[in-house]
C-alpha cells in the first residue's frame, strides 16, 4: 500500500523528523501485506518469517479482482494471524460531509457482511485503508467516523491503517495522520495501524528475528507498524537498507524472480485483526 501525504485536499507535505518512542519489553511479531495473494504454493515459506498476514475484503486499490476471497480457511490452516482490511474511499470519491458519513456508514456494512462471509469471528478488528495522509479534512472525517461506528455496531472492532509521519504542511503546520483521526475520534475505540518507512526509525526492508516494538515508529499508541512498502518511496525510504534494485521488498526464502514484493508490518500480537477462529 502507498500512503499519499497530502496536508489537505490539494496542498504536498513535506516528511519531517519523529522523534521515536521507547521500546517495551513486550514482545513484537512480523507480519506482510500485498495487494495480490501469495498463492498456496508459497505459504510454508513465508510462515517461516512472518506470524500473520494482510486480508482484503473487498477490492484492493487499483485492483479488479479480489484474490484473497475463500482464502482465510487456508492461511488459518498454515498458521497465519491477519490483518483485515477494508479499502476506503479517496477523498474526490466523498463529495460533501453528508455524502460521506452515507458512503462511510454502507461501505460498514459492506465489510461487516464481507467479513462474516469470509468466515471471520465476531469482533475481528477490520482496518480501514486510508491511503491519503496529511489532516483529515471534514470529509474524509465524517467518512471514517461514520465507517467506524458502523462496523462496531456490526460486532466487529473498528481499525485504521493510516500514515505516522510527521509532515509539515504549507505554513509550517506539524500533522501526523493517526494522531489528527484520534484527536477527533471522540472517545471511539479504533485500532490504529500506523505506516512509517522512513529510516529511521524505520529498519528498512529487514526481517529481524526480534520484531522491532510499533511505538518505535513514534506514534505511541499504535498496535501495528509497517516499516517497509513495496516500491521503496524515494522521497521517504531513499536512505533505507535491504531493498532489491528494483525498489520492491522481497520477502526471505522466494526467488526474487517471482516477484512476490510485499510490505512488512510488526504487531504486538501474532493475530493483529484476532481474526483467528478457535
Amino acid at each position: 500500500m502507498i500512503i499519499a501525504e497530502i496536508g489537505t485536499a490539494s496542498a504536498q507535505t513535506v516528511p519531517s523528523v519523529r522523534k521515536p518512542q521507547s521500546a517495551t519489553n513486550s514482545p513484537a511479531f512480523l507480519g506482510f501485506d500485498r495487494n495480490n495473494y501469495p498463492g498456496d504454493q508459497n505459504l510454508k515459506v513465508l510462515r517461516q518469517t512472518f506470524a500473520y498476514t494482510g486480508f482484503w475484503l473487498n477490492l484492493p486499490p487499483s485492483a479488479t479482482i479480489n484474490t484473497w476471497s475463500g482464502k482465510r480457511p487456508t492461511l488459518q490452516s498454515a498458521g497465519f494471524g491477519f490483518l483485515v482490511l477494508f479499502n476506503g474511499r479517496l477523498f474526490n470519491e466523498l463529495k460533501s460531509v453528508s455524502n460521506a458519513g452515507k458512503l462511510g456508514k454502507s461501505d460498514a456494512q459492506a465489510a461487516v457482511a464481507a467479513a462474516r462471509s469470509e468466515g471471520f469471528p465476531p469482533s475481528t478488528i477490520i482496518f480501514l485503508d486510508q491511503e491519503q495522509g496529511g489532516r483529515m479534512l471534514a470529509e474524509q472525517k465524517a467518512y471514517i467516523y461514520a465507517w467506524a461506528d458502523g462496523v462496531t455496531a456490526g460486532k466487529f472492532g473498528a481499525g485504521i491503517y493510516c500514515s505516522g509521519i510527521s509532515a509539515l504542511k504549507e505554513g509550517g503546520e506539524d500533522i501526523v495522520t493517526a494522531d489528527d483521526i484520534r484527536q477527533n475520534a471522540n472517545g471511539r475505540k479504533i485500532t490504529y495501524w500506523v505506516t512509517n518507512d522512513a529510516c529511521p526509525p524505520s529498519p528498512g526492508c529487514t526481517f529481524p528475528k526480534r520484531a522491532p516494538d510499533p511505538i518505535e515508529n513514534g506514534v505511541r499508541f499504535a498496535d501495528v507498524w509497517q516499516f517497509a512498502q513495496s516500491p521503496k518511496r524515494p522521497a521517504v525510504a531513499a536512505s533505507c537498507p535491504g531493498y532489491n534494485p528494483d525498489g520492491n521488498c522481497y520477502p526471505p526464502g522466494i526467488d526474487v524472480a517471482k516477484h512476490l514484493h510485499i510490505d512488512v508490518n510488526a504487531a504486538t500480537t501474532a493475530d493483529p485483526s484476532h481474526g483467528r477462529s478457535h
